[in-house]
């Protein structure tokens, strides 16, 4: 899901289909980018009150992760959702021992690539978080502790 404005860059990067950021209706959305009303997986760092459409889309025994909530952290949940569905809820801000160093392997192999959209030195840290508030960024924004980047 992107925004207009984001809608290349993310086709640019490998996206299957991306379907528009805040649909009228998810799933009709869904089967036409994808031919499935459904989704076994959510990754979600917006929450807000796109939030139930997204959990509305999950498909039985579907899977809902977390690790932000940029567009607001509380939402409306009815557990007979939750249960009825068999559903799994998880968030992602501590990882299990071993998950960083396999993520750096990964790195390493070339088997998967970081979305870096830019990189400033830590004096340039108020740039940084201007370019994190204005959401044009498609990717990660990082600081570094150097003055090369």
């Amino acid at each position: 899901m992107a925004g207009d404005d984001k809608r290349d860059a993310v086709k640019a990067i490998g996206a299957t289909a991306v379907i528009e950021r805040s649909p009228d209706n998810l799933a009709r959305s869904l089967r036409n980018a994808i031919g499935s009303e459904t989704v076994s997986v959510v990754a979600d760092v917006v929450g807000g009150d796109g939030w139930p459409n997204l959990i509305g889309v999950l498909e039985r025994g579907g899977r809902y992760t977390c690790s932000g909530a940029i567009a607001g952290p509380m939402v409306q949940l009815d557990l007979r959702t939750f249960y009825l569905r068999d559903l799994t809820f998880t968030g992602a801000t501590i990882l299990p021992p071993g998950i960083f160093a396999d993520l750096v392997g990964y790195i390493a192999r070339n088997e998967i690539k970081p979305l870096l959209a830019e990189s400033f030195p830590l004096r340039q840290l108020h740039d940084a978080q201007r370019a994190f508030i204005a959401k044009k960024h498609v990717g990660n924004i990082v600081v570094t502790m150097d003055d090369t980047a």
